[in-house]
């Protein structure tokens, strides 16, 4: 019996089978041991006590309440991205670190939802929905005298009074640049936008040009500057453009909001496979456990 053992143990088939088993079980050993442990992740003390630590050497502050919220919550994210990552093997040859490898992640999902090509319907419900971002701009074409309270005193009632008198009679025909007083800005402006209008002049002189009567010499209008006399000639209402003027600039916004949720969503869908406990620094505070929605 033992002699017949022998010779089976001599065999070169059975050294072949025995080395192949150690060299499996080896490697299945090792296997296990790099494996990233999932379905559970713990915000230690001593995390949450690094990210008040950085985030008071940046700021010089200690993080309110909702920022060391923000933080815990990015950095559960990033641990989520880390770790699926690492699933998916992109972590392979690959020496940088973490936020590399949620970056990568978000690479992978944002190469899938850039697949998606809109239709003509979904841009143009994408315009009315945004209508206010790709609003055209009011616009004003006018003619502007200006007066300078400091210079006049006193008098600028009075003298603001006789210059409009005379404005109004020479009409749309007043030398306007050499009335009045000296000014940075220009006398006449050509289809200038509503939100140029209030840069240069402020709110207040734009909202009256979007009221004066076309053709007329009125005032005195006040801006940040002084007071003005001002003749409107030409005004045109704001609009919501059609989808053929601004179908590139629709396209682009559409695009990257597809890409924010599809993102936020891709995040979430990972979350709900870990259970998230966060150890706060004071041990008087009972721990928190995220909610698997990512709050």
């Amino acid at each position: 019996m033992i002699s017949k053992i022998s010779r089976i143990l001599c065999e070169p088939l059975v050294h072949f089978i025995v080395l192949g088993a150690l060299v499996f079980a080896g490697y299945a050993l090792v296997n296990h041991r790099a494996e990233p442990i999932t379905g559970r992740i713990v915000v230690t003390r001593g995390q949450v006590t690094s990210i008040v630590t950085g985030f008071t050497r940046t700021w010089q502050r200690p993080p309110t309440p909702e920022e060391l919220e923000g933080l815990i919550r990015d950095w559960v994210q990033e641990e989520v991205y880390c770790r699926e990552a690492m699933a998916f093997g992109l972590d392979k040859d690959d020496t940088v670190i973490r936020r590399r490898l949620r970056q990568k992640m978000e690479f992978v999902n944002d190469d899938v939802a850039s697949l998606a090509e809109p239709t003509d319907g979904e841009l143009s419900a994408f315009l009315n929905a945004h209508a206010d971002t790709f609003q055209v701009q009011r616009q004003f074409t006018f003619s502007q005298i200006y007066l300078n309270p400091q210079r006049h005193g006193e008098n600028l009632a009075r003298d603001t009074e006789q210059l409009l008198a005379q404005l109004q009679q020479a009409g749309d025909k007043a030398e306007v640049s050499e009335l009045g007083d000296s000014f940075l800005l220009e006398h006449r402006f050509q289809s200038l936008p509503a939100n140029e209008a209030v840069k240069q002049f402020g709110e207040k002189f734009a909202n009256e040009l979007g009221k004066l009567p076309l053709g007329e010499w009125h005032g005195p209008i006040d801006s940040g500057y002084g007071v003005h006399l001002v003749l409107v000639t030409e005004r045109t209402g704001g609009r919501v453009p059609a989808l053929a003027e601004v179908r590139e600039a629709v396209q682009r916004e559409w695009a990257n909001a597809r890409r924010l949720e599809a993102s936020e969503t891709f995040y979430h869908k990972l979350l709900k496979r870990y259970v998230v406990t966060i150890e706060l620094p004071n041990p008087a505070k009972k721990q928190q456990k995220l909610a698997k929605a990512g709050r």
